[in-house]
């Protein structure tokens, strides 16, 4: 048995040692990184590549080169397809980066382009997921989902499947970002990070959101058909998506991570929410036969538990405080016009719309479930 200051010495040695080591690790977090984010010109990308900036990291965006961003000189850009190997192999071979944050690794295709372009060639990789992937689990338990609620571990990859087909966009988007998942972490040949975001809302105002459509139908005084008032979803806003992707790319972590606001609310929720804040009534009627699903109308709550986050040392900000600001920046001539159901574009967002949007209007089938209601 140690004497008592022979063990206080022991003590003091490892508290030394610990606060060395975490010295050590803050100093490397701070330091400037390398980064390449790709798909960094959508609503996300560009508000985390302007975070990095604002940093002091060096960045690069990698994209098809179709939407021009308005970093002009602070950023390199690499023009690329990356969904196309043969291109992502000849753009990236001769250079390697200190974090790679991939906006658009949507199918186990990406995955294993990903595995194959930067296995050895970055220090940490972040892929951005998304709260589609517990679709299928929607209605088989009570309580918000963590991470270890999906197994990937017994996921089926379908490498046959036509992933890239827009006809199919809204059916390959939440299997492929599992199989997406699985790939990368069956592997384990890069340090990877799969960032689960909730519905993210805050997108440039348009026609084309789930907001405006809430804002559309309380503006037109049109009345909210809803399946379930009590089926509640998580959220978060674009700033604190770009804001978690950001720091997760600076820790030490590894595996899926859930990103979610404190807070939830049912489309009947919001529809309310949105009435208050514009000061309108928001008229509802509940569903009697089955008919179209209005954005996050949904058959069972599905909510994200957020403790792994916690326990890493992150915070997340709380729904109410950015909610109502979000409304009011909504006018009458960006929202839908009456009747209107948003129509997502999936097939051209550089950001996939499911991020933006994870349930898209659609008329359900006999058997309703999450996975057809996006």
């Amino acid at each position: 048995m140690l004497r008592p200051a022979i063990f206080s010495f022991v003590q003091r040695a490892m508290q030394a040692q610990n606060e060395a080591i975490t010295r050590r690790t803050q100093q490397e977090i701070n330091m400037s990184k390398n980064i390449l984010v790709i798909g960094g010109t959508g609503a996300i990308g560009a508000m985390l590549v302007e975070q990095l900036l604002k940093a002091g990291h060096a960045v690069a965006i990698a994209s098809r080169g179709h939407t021009r961003d308005g970093f002009g000189a602070q950023v390199r850009r690499i023009h690329v397809d990356r969904h196309h190997r043969a291109a992502m192999q000849a753009a990236f071979a001769h250079v390697s980066f200190d974090v790679v944050i991939d906006l658009l690794n949507r199918s186990p295709l990406d995955a294993q382009i990903a595995l194959d372009v930067f296995k050895g060639k970055t220090k940490r990789y972040v892929m951005a997921s998304s709260i589609a992937v517990y679709r299928q689990q929607i209605g088989c338990r009570n309580e918000p989902f963590d991470e270890a609620a999906l197994d990937l571990s017994r996921e089926a990859i379908d490498w046959q499947r036509d992933w890239l087909e827009p006809v199919d966009a809204r059916e390959n988007f939440a299997p492929g970002l599992r199989q997406a998942e699985a790939v990368m972490q069956g592997d384990g040949g890069l340090p990877a990070v799969s960032v689960r975001l909730a519905h993210v809302l805050g997108d440039t105002p348009s026609p084309h959101d789930p907001l405006a459509y809430y804002v559309g139908l309380v503006q037109s005084d049109q009345a909210l058909l809803y399946a379930n008032g009590k089926a509640t979803t998580s959220f978060i806003d674009v700033a604190s998506a770009a804001s978690f992707l950001h720091w997760s790319a600076m820790q030490a972590f590894t595996g899926p991570v859930n990103a979610a606001s404190g807070g939830q609310l049912s489309a009947l929720g919001l529809h309310r929410r949105v009435g208050d804040v514009l000061g309108m009534p928001a008229r509802a009627l509940p569903l009697s036969t089955q008919g179209n699903l209005s954005p996050f109308d949904l058959p069972h709550p599905l909510l994200l538990d957020t403790e792994r986050a916690a326990q890493l040392g992150y915070r997340f900000n709380r729904l109410d405080g950015w909610l109502d600001l979000l409304i009011h920046q909504y006018q009458p001539d960006l929202v839908s016009a009456p009747g209107d159901v948003p129509e997502q574009e999936a097939a051209t967002a550089q950001v996939p719309a499911e991020l933006l949007s994870a349930c898209k209007p659609h008329r359900p089938s006999l058997q309703t479930s999450l996975s057809a209601a996006r």
